[in-house]
């Protein structure tokens, strides 16, 4: 008895008594992508952590799978300095715990600085990520901000709380518009997640399109093109999680994605090396699924607490708007605007088409006075364009159609109007903004 008492002391005392006995079990085979481990089927779930291995050569890992007798685990990190009998060390659920010193800090998928900025205290807070509120229960989208950008306040314009996409082609112009939409100040905290970009454009977007004003209000989340699959799967989720924790307190949250496709080719990736089959053009069905978890949980809160207004951008693979991602995504927002490579090639920037760009809240924001504006615009545009290819071939002539005519003189400065680059200062007032501008246009 004596013996047992001290070994219960010495137990206490030590190391071992504040990080209590971990459960596991070993490394079976090893795949590029997953890792099968056996002797912890009992007591895993879905989306726990291990550790994988010891030394220089451990690794996390998720897991993603579980069989009566084996997980699949994805590694965080490269597989291949693993070995056949590892130990792989059960360690539960991971969830981020920001904290008001997260704010100016970048991190990766899990969490943990990234910015040689020293560690980052957790928030004494127990985190409920992604717990699910009744859609009763939340507070309703009504309240226009501006974005500073003419095009989007004029034509779509966005709400508090809104979910909304910009889709776009590679090289068009989304993460240079995106960089626009950060600046808004109508928010109280602005949560990035970069996923799948290149460590180059990271820093340019932190350090200069952010700069160091942008930054003392932002957390960013990054995980590079060259990271395994379940970081880049991770990073928005980690960064939903940020965003949460700021809503709960009341905080107006601005919750930027880039891009969100490559978050779908995440779930792709894993979703494919645990034998998942695939559906539409090689996404399996849980892409799918995963999609709406995320943004779904954006949005208002209760009634004490703030909102999470979620701008993500859209890759559109081939300039296919119709590719299973964006056609899913189309349907999950709350608008989309898309951007032309046509109308990029033209010299125009943000390279928006207004005809094909829609805000499902627009009415809300748009006053009586402005919506008739905006739809005499957009027939105005639509006329024009419709008949570009007639006019190209000479079948035009000046005076047979009054509303043509007007559309020929009118849109073409309108379009000019539209130009913006990133460094120029937001516009507080778009429509004085545009009606000077013909105007001054009219007296040249």
């Amino acid at each position: 008895m004596n013996a047992l008492l001290r070994l219960r002391q010495a137990f206490q005392s030590s190391e071992i008594g504040e990080r209590p006995l971990r459960r596991g079990g070993t490394v079976t085979a090893i795949n590029p992508n997953v890792i099968v481990a056996e002797g912890m089927a009992g007591y895993s779930a879905l989306g726990d952590f291990v550790d994988i291995g010891d030394g220089p050569n451990a690794t996390r890992g998720e897991i993603v799978q579980i069989e009566p007798e084996r997980v699949l685990v994805a590694p965080c990190d490269n597989a291949h300095s693993l070995s056949i009998n590892d130990i792989v060390l059960h360690s539960g659920a991971m969830h981020a715990r920001p904290d008001e010193g997260w704010l100016g800090r970048v991190v990766n998928a899990v969490g943990e600085p990234v910015d040689g900025k020293g560690p980052l205290i957790p928030s004494a807070d127990r985190p409920e990520p992604g717990k699910r509120r009744s859609a009763m229960m939340r507070a309703r989208v009504g309240e226009p901000f501006r974005t500073g950008v003419r095009v989007i306040d004029i034509f779509t314009p966005l709400c508090i709380g809104q979910r909304f996409g910009v889709f776009a082609g590679s090289g068009v112009g989304k993460s240079t518009l995106l960089a626009m939409l950060a600046r808004a100040d109508s928010f109280d905290v602005v949560v990035v997640s970069l996923v799948g970009e290149r460590s180059r454009e990271v820093r340019e977007f932190l350090e200069d399109t952010l700069g160091p004003d942008g930054m003392r209000k932002s957390v960013a989340v990054v995980a590079t093109s060259d990271e395994s699959p379940i970081m880049r799967r991770r990073a928005p989720l980690c960064a939903m999680e940020v965003a949460e924790w700021f809503r709960d307190r009341g905080k107006r949250v601005l919750f930027l994605v880039d891009s969100v496709t490559r978050y779908a080719h995440a779930l792709r990736e894993v979703a494919i090396s645990v034998g998942e089959p695939p559906v539409s053009r090689g996404y399996p069905a849980s892409v799918f699924t995963d999609l709406p978890r995320l943004l779904e949980r954006a949005g208002p809160g209760g009634p004490q607490s703030g909102s999470i207004t979620a701008i993500v951008t859209v890759l559109v693979d081939g300039d296919d708007h119709n590719d299973p991602v964006s056609d899913s995504l189309r349907g999950i927002l709350d608008g989309h605007l898309v951007l032309q490579r046509s109308i990029a090639n033209r010299g125009r920037y943000p390279a928006v088409d207004p005809l094909s760009s829609v805000s499902r809240l627009a009415d809300r924001a748009w006053s009586d006075q402005e919506r008739n504006l905006v739809s005499q615009l957009r027939a105005m545009i639509a006329l024009y364009e419709e008949t570009r290819d007639l006019r190209l071939m000479g079948g035009w002539q000046q005076g047979a159609d009054p509303e043509l005519d007007n559309a020929v003189a009118t849109v073409p400065r309108i379009y000019d109007a539209l130009k913006q680059s990133q460094p120029s200062p937001p516009d507080a007032d778009p429509f004085t903004e545009l009606a000077d501008h013909l105007r001054n246009d009219q007296k040249a």
